[in-house]
């Protein structure tokens, strides 16, 4: 099974890019961020002639997440879950599914803005009701993924210059501090299983030239539980569409599992 995660920013502007690399890089199940669209306009028909079903929970404008499946698979998805206890959001961040036995959370993780603004502290709060809901879910569902556009890079070799970013929004020890302890909850890397050096990045500022520099950030995450670590054969960062015209300032990431 190929897993992927890519934060499109602006599906129905980037609906070309995504099908063709669906066609290209065939994944089995895709994760969606920032969507910006509301449900009565997710583009259920241009997704199903590029072969994929999906799920969605959108809005106008901002925010937006989509788990996609392959047709040709024969799976469904259950136990579909968009809000979360203790969290009182109207932000579509957030949707969980089952698909193939495999439990796939998808989260769009608050920005934060700035170190000390109120979306800052309500980052810090958005996680800690995370954390306590995939608590539960790694209970009922040992083959779990959670995915998506974190807005943190876990640590300074993800980051293209550690020392310009200093503790700013996005690299600052509370939001680090914030992930580690859900990833404390028995979830891994999945990129780091088989990568351990500094410069892969999943995300460029449009301005200053930045992908053309390599001045980027690794934001995007597959984590994956324990049950799933040992299938893990490989993890990547698809730069190619990043190249193209219009591009997201993301690029996918995924990781293929070698499960019944």
């Amino acid at each position: 099974m190929k897993i992927a995660s890519w934060n499109v920013n602006s599906l129905k502007v980037r609906i070309p890019h995504l099908t063709q690399w669906l066609a290209d890089a065939r994944p089995d199940v895709v994760a969606l961020q920032e969507t910006k669209l509301e449900d009565t306009k997710f583009p259920v028909d241009e997704l199903a002639a590029a072969g994929y079903q999906a799920v969605y929970a959108g809005q106008k404008t901002y925010n937006g997440v989509a788990i996609l499946a392959r047709n040709d698979t024969g799976l469904a998805f259950e136990d579909v879950v968009t809000d979360i206890p203790g969290l009182d959001d109207p932000q579509r961040r957030i949707l969980a599914a089952t698909i193939g036995g495999v439990r796939v959370v998808d989260l769009y993780v608050v920005n934060g803005k700035a170190v000390g603004d109120e979306k800052y502290a309500y980052k810090l709060h958005w996680l800690e009701r995370v954390k306590d809901f995939l608590a539960e879910e790694i209970q009922r569902h040992p083959k779990l993924v959670v995915l998506g556009d974190f807005n943190i890079a876990p640590d300074d070799r993800d980051v293209y210059d550690p020392v310009s970013w200093g503790e700013e929004v996005l690299c600052s020890p509370p939001e680090r501090a914030a992930l580690k302890a859900i990833k404390e909850l028995g979830l891994h890397d999945s990129f780091r299983l088989f990568e351990q050096g500094d410069g892969h990045y999943s995300w460029w500022d449009y301005r200053q030239g930045a992908f053309r520099r390599n001045m980027g950030l690794r934001i995007d995450l597959i984590l994956l539980g324990d049950t799933l670590k040992s299938s893990a054969r490989g993890a990547a960062i698809d730069r190619e569409p990043r190249r193209w015209e219009r591009p997201s300032d993301h690029t996918p990431v995924t990781v293929d599992l070698d499960i019944d």
